[in-house]
């Protein structure tokens, strides 16, 4: 003898669409821990940018960009640079907080390198012409574990100015990746009186196209 027939319990359409959007709901809210439900974010993390530690959000909008395409960013927009310290080819001491207050063009460069050869010449030239605006200007000599090389490529395109002696990279590296591509010889920096990067060019850079953005800085007072 079969038992009672037990019937489903039947809701009203209205009342099942209910059920399903709150069913949806929990889901989408919830993460799966003990803690409870909580809000979503908006946002997919699979693409968000993760912030650089240390780095103020104002100043992480600073980015890398070919010389044609450089500008000077907005002051509250720049990050300070790093600490760089270190010795100069003939083994003097050499740091870029002996230069605050001034403007500072870092010009990353190797003697392997051929672009920084086609652009030396000009950088050698524009140096002493921005000398009496409060410009100074300090190489960061990459990759070359040969300091001879290194002097003969400074003698022979007339660089006055002194350079870190940074064969591994690792001054380089000190630099968030969006300001100084460790990857992108030569690169050149402007550092405002304040410390701060404000102009950020991977690749060659004429003297034509760097002054204007060195005046502007150097105008800031």
């Amino acid at each position: 003898m079969r038992g009672p027939v037990r019937r489903a319990a039947v809701l009203p359409v209205g009342a099942g669409l209910a059920v399903a959007a709150a069913l949806l709901l929990i889901g989408t809210v919830t993460d799966g821990s003990t803690s409870g439900p909580r809000t979503t974010p908006t946002s997919d993390p699979r693409t968000a940018s993760a912030p650089t530690p240390g780095t103020p959000a104002a100043a992480r909008t600073v980015a890398v960009t070919s010389a044609s395409g450089a500008t000077v960013a907005a002051p509250r927009a720049r990050p300070p640079a790093p600490a760089l310290t270190g010795t100069d080819l003939d083994g003097n001491p050499v740091s870029l907080a002996a230069l605050r207050g001034e403007v500072v063009v870092l010009n990353v460069w190797g003697s392997w390198c051929a672009p920084c050869r086609a652009e030396a010449g000009e950088l050698a030239l524009l140096s002493g012409e921005v000398r009496g605006a409060g410009v100074r200007f300090l190489g960061i000599n990459t990759r070359d574990r040969d300091r001879d090389a290194a002097r003969s490529f400074v003698r022979a395109h007339g660089l006055d100015f002194p350079s870190l002696h940074d064969p591994t990279g690792a001054l380089l590296l000190r630099f968030p990746p969006e300001v100084l591509n460790p990857r992108t010889i030569p690169s050149t920096l402007v550092v405002d009186r304040e410390g701060r990067v404000a102009v950020a060019i991977g690749g060659a850079v004429s003297a034509g196209r760097l002054k204007p953005l060195i005046d502007r800085v150097a105008a800031e007072g």
